[in-house]
């Protein structure tokens, strides 16, 4: 094989890996769709100086390039340099990119962020009443839209936000740093993400959802800097990603309490594999807690967190209604817990005093095997609902290396049922059930069928 093939042949291998790749001329990376159309921030008056404000040049470039949606889509290249800007809504048919020396900075001038009516399923904000500000990089009714880069950084400076947070001087909710709503074929890939206000990623009501080798760092003291929500979204992949939070690196989201029940929408078909999480004072996948438009069918695997409070978290509690089912996990490797297991059905954290004590939320099938833990302080806390137990709990081949300071009993269970086997320290008499090993599922959901393609800066 000639030179140039072959180097053709590895490199086409490797962006359908998932990796980016640079030649002699160009960057190619893999994506859902290429463009027809380029353009460099430059061309609109962008300056790459830190200090420049180029919330125009953005904002302008991005309504340009919408004319070519019909006509191939377009791509907005963004250089290394250091990019001063306020908040973006992208478009369809349309790709952001970031060099690897490209570093996105959001404005921290609360002026130059518009207020959004709160999200229907939630009904309120949640750090203060009512409005919340607009998401750094925003798009709503958009359809094959992606943000990439070979690493780019995009840095939410959440410092001011998160004193003001602190100092309870906000009277709406902060920004997250990138958000979808009622959107589909959507890409978020091979990017650092720091430094949110809140949230980093928060796809909502949205489909086809494709989210790969992102890392996401903020300290682990901050308040909410979760990595990744899904939120009421349908056929969601998230993989390769690398998160330090100081929340959870995944929340896995539906609404919250009678706005989430009426608005009536679940996440579903949900794929999370090669995860590593670092953080301190939550988990590393949670379930909830605001999940009132049911949470199913939810697929994790090759889990790796560090130094982490939980790895599994189901969060829930009377009022929420709706559903937690069919979770399989399988293949986790954890290190320094204060939980393996963790499920509550008294969270809490209502929107506002207008929901149903009664309607409970119903916690069924729920899948974990081929877990190894060390350094592990409590094995597993089920605290299930006296009136709606937590049910068709499966445990399987689990061993669970013990901390120092260990709690003598390894094992807190109530208003819970379920089966194990093959698991240690033996787990509470309330999952005595017998069963082989726990199932999950070898079927392919459809968002593991998309074939990524490759494309060029």
């Amino acid at each position: 094989m000639a030179t140039s093939k072959l180097l053709l042949h590895v490199s086409m291998t490797l962006v359908m890996m998932g990796y980016w790749v640079i030649t002699s001329a160009s960057v190619q990376y893999p994506a859902i769709n290429c463009r027809k159309h380029s353009a460099v921030i430059t061309e609109y008056g962008g300056v790459g100086d830190g200090k420049t404000s180029n919330t125009n040049a953005f904002r302008s470039a991005i309504k340009n390039l919408s004319r070519y949606a019909t006509d191939g889509g377009a791509q907005l290249i963004v250089p290394p340099g250091k990019w001063l800007t306020g908040p973006f809504n992208l478009t369809s048919y349309f790709t952001l990119f970031l060099h690897k020396d490209a570093l996105l900075l959001a404005s921290p001038t609360e002026a130059e962020w518009p207020l959004l009516p709160p999200l229907p399923s939630y009904g309120s904000g949640r750090d203060a009443p009512g409005a919340r500000f607009t998401s750094f990089i925003f798009g709503t009714n958009l359809t094959d839209v992606v943000i990439t880069g070979n690493n780019g950084t995009i840095d939410g400076q959440g410092k001011t936000w998160w004193d003001k947070f602190h100092k309870h001087k906000l009277k709406s909710t902060r920004p997250y740093l990138i958000e979808f709503l009622y959107s589909n074929h959507i890409q978020i890939s091979n990017l650092t993400l720091i430094n949110s206000p809140s949230w980093h990623v928060h796809p909502t009501y949205s489909s086809y959802v494709f989210i790969q080798g992102l890392t996401i760092i903020s300290p682990i003291d901050s308040p909410n800097t979760d990595g990744i929500n899904p939120d009421s979204c349908s056929n969601t992949r998230i993989q390769d990603c690398y998160i330090v939070s100081g929340d959870d690196c995944i929340a896995v989201k539906s609404g919250w309490d009678q706005y989430g029940i009426k608005f009536g929408m679940p996440t579903k078909q949900l794929v999370i594999r090669r995860i590593t999480c670092i953080s301190l004072d939550s988990a590393a996948i949670a379930l909830g807690s605001e999940m009132s438009g049911g949470i199913e069918d939810v697929r994790a695997e090759d889990i790796t967190a560090i130094n982490t409070e939980s790895a599994i978290r189901i969060k829930t509690s009377p009022g929420r209604g709706a559903y937690v089912r069919d979770i399989f996990v399988r293949g986790m490797k954890l290190d320094t817990m204060k939980y393996v297991f963790w499920m509550t059905g008294a969270y809490g954290s209502h929107p506002d005093q207008g929901y149903d004590p009664n309607a409970l939320p119903n916690v069924t099938g729920i899948n974990y095997k081929d877990i190894v833990a060390e350094n592990v302080t409590l094995s597993g806390k089920l605290e299930g609902i006296e009136k709606a137990p937590f049910s068709d709990i499966c445990i399987s081949n689990v061993r669970i290396g013990l901390a120092k300071k260990a709690k003598k009993v390894q094992w807190d269970c109530k208003n819970v049922t379920g089966s194990s086997s093959n698991v240690s320290p033996k787990p509470c008499d309330l999952l005595s059930g017998k069963n082989a090993e726990c199932y999950f599922p070898e079927d392919k959901l459809d968002v593991d069928n998309v074939k990524m393609k490759s494309c060029f800066v």
